[in-house]
């Protein structure tokens, strides 16, 4: 059965037992989602921020300290910072959406000053503001949404979006979760701000991560690009969900015996670390790291250390097992595509920002980690929240019909049980492993397709749910096998090796292939090339 408007649902206008008409609506409440709001209420809209968990505290960004991508535009430093990762992510970024990130980031961290964050000094008396730590950055952000206006639903995850008779996106219904009821939103704009998907990894703050955004916005019709750069794994301890790699920059790593592995702490290591945990675990060691640097660390990141302290270990003298969890497209680069300045997808009234939306533009197709990732947020946030405004200002909703786009896994169907727990593990089973995802084949990338189609199908043909908490999680579920799908359709098509997108059967970069991958579709995933745009710096965004 297809998506299109035929299929779909009229929206009774006694739906949701909680609703709500506004000029913009945010789904998801990360750094993006609350630049977004403040920026689309600083316009005159009326803006609704919805979140799946708590505004504040949910999300990669909430439990843990990042980088920001935040430089001076004096002498030739910015020159300096966008050529520094180019190369690295195969010349798929663009010159004018570097410049315009890396001037929109020190504007809004100018804003942040203001509003009272806490950056530290340093011993000349200067801010250190290239980096944010997420637990006061995030209550600072929910602090600014509230003064701006904006009303927020905590724990109210979105379902599906809706759309009118032209197929402009007109809002979304979802859930409270505390209420156990549900929600109607009819917006005017609606921006797409839920973050990546990291596939219930148990990385630190990505468990709310599913794809959702993708999922409801491939649902009328929009496009996503560089799913293929969407196989970033994070380096910790095997006992913790902390992913935090820069201070395995001072780490040995070892086999079990305590022989040293060669080459595992060189700019090849996270390969070696890959394959040489496909046979047998990996060990690392702090020793490279002296008393100051010691008391940095303690400093800088102290969720770092809260595992090792309760299990009573010295990372810094004693060994401890590593591994490397999936974190896909929230450190990946992957993402919806974006069309024009505003961060408009393809979709009349849907936009998109941060980790939901394509970080190619200023990243190609290496990781963004913290420091690019959280630049993008709060640019894309802050160009999507008044493009999103400007849109609903000049599009007010009037008497429309509107429609439930979402699909699959939404409504009780047909007589086959399936439970959500088991196609989390089926698809996790196809993205997880580093000898199916790390390095990539053809032929197993054929057999994930296979499978990753056959529980498509399986998904379309019926399902059963007894609980708005199993419905939530089967939705979470399809999220991530559409996402499984895009990313390895494109990886496929892909033969080559490129940024993070690694081949062994096409090892080397291929010229010929610099172009960026946009896909789509749901029950045919669809993929085709688009140029990478050659605009010089001074002549704006889009040709």
């Amino acid at each position: 059965m297809g998506v299109g408007k035929r299929s779909r649902q009229a929206l009774s206008s006694a739906a949701g037992a909680c609703q709500h008409d506004v000029d913009v609506l945010v789904i998801g409440a990360g750094p993006a989602g609350a630049w977004a709001a403040i920026s689309a209420a600083s316009q005159g809209a009326n803006v609704l921020l919805v979140d799946k968990g708590y505004c504040g505290t949910s999300g990669a960004t909430a439990p843990s300290g990042c980088g920001v991508w935040h430089v001076d535009n004096t002498g030739d430093l910015r020159e300096k910072a966008k050529a520094s990762r180019y190369t690295m992510g195969g010349m798929l970024a663009e010159q004018a959406w570097m410049d315009r990130v890396l001037e929109q980031t020190w504007n809004n961290i100018e804003l942040l000053t203001e509003w009272g964050y806490p950056f530290p000094v340093d011993v000349e008396g200067k801010l250190r503001r290239n980096s944010l730590q997420g637990p006061e950055y995030m209550r600072l952000m929910r602090k600014q949404v509230k003064a701006a206006g904006v009303r927020i639903l905590d724990h109210s995850p979105a379902l599906e979006l809706l759309v009118d008779d032209a197929g402009t996106v007109c809002g979304a219904t979802g859930v409270r979760r505390q209420a156990e009821d549900t929600w109607v939103v009819r917006a005017s704009a609606t921006i797409i701000a839920t973050g990546g998907c990291a596939f219930l990894s148990r990385a630190l703050g990505c468990n709310v991560l599913t794809g959702d955004g993708y999922l409801m916005a491939a649902e009328v019709g929009a496009q996503l690009s560089g799913m293929e750069f969407s196989n970033a794994y994070g380096l910790g301890p095997a006992f913790s969900s902390v992913t935090k790699s820069l201070f395995y920059n001072w780490a040995s790593f070892y086999y079990a015996d305590g022989s040293l592995i060669d080459g595992a702490g060189s700019s090849r290591g996270r390969s070696i670390i890959a394959q040489t945990l496909q046979t047998q675990p990996v060990f690392a060691r702090l020793d490279k790291a002296d008393a100051s640097i010691q008391a940095w660390m303690r400093t800088a990141q102290p969720n770092f250390f809260v595992s090792f302290d309760r299990k009573g270990i010295n990372p810094f003298h004693e060994m401890f097992p590593v591994s490397l969890r999936l974190e896909g497209t929230v450190r990946g680069t992957g993402g919806l595509n974006v069309v024009d300045a505003d961060c408009a997808t393809s979709v009349a009234g849907l936009y998109a920002a941060g980790d939901a939306a394509t970080r190619e533009l200023i990243c190609g197709g290496f990781t963004g980690g913290g420091s690019h990732n959280a630049a993008w947020a709060l640019s894309s946030g802050f160009w999507a929240g008044a493009g999103a405004a400007r849109f609903a200002l000049h599009n007010p909703m009037k008497k429309r019909q509107l429609y439930r786009a979402g699909s699959p896994g939404l409504e009780e169907q047909g007589q086959a049980r399936l439970d959500s727990s088991q196609l989390i593990q089926a698809v996790q089973a196809e993205v997880f492993p580093y000898e199916r995802n790390w390095n990539r084949q053809s032929d197993e990338l054929q057999q994930s397709l296979q499978n990753l189609d056959a529980l498509w199908l399986r998904l379309r043909t019926g399902v059963q749910f007894q609980s708005i908490e199993e419905r939530l999680r089967l939705r979470e579920a399809t999220a991530m096998l559409a996402t499984s799908r895009w990313m390895y359709r494109s990886a496929l098509q892909r033969t080559e090796t490129r940024g993070m997108h690694r081949r062994r059967d096409h090892q080397e970069l291929d010229p010929g292939q610099r172009h960026r991958l946009i896909s789509g579709g749901l029950d045919e995933v669809w993929v085709r090339r688009q140029r990478v745009k050659e605009v010089p710096s001074s002549e704006g965004v889009l040709a």
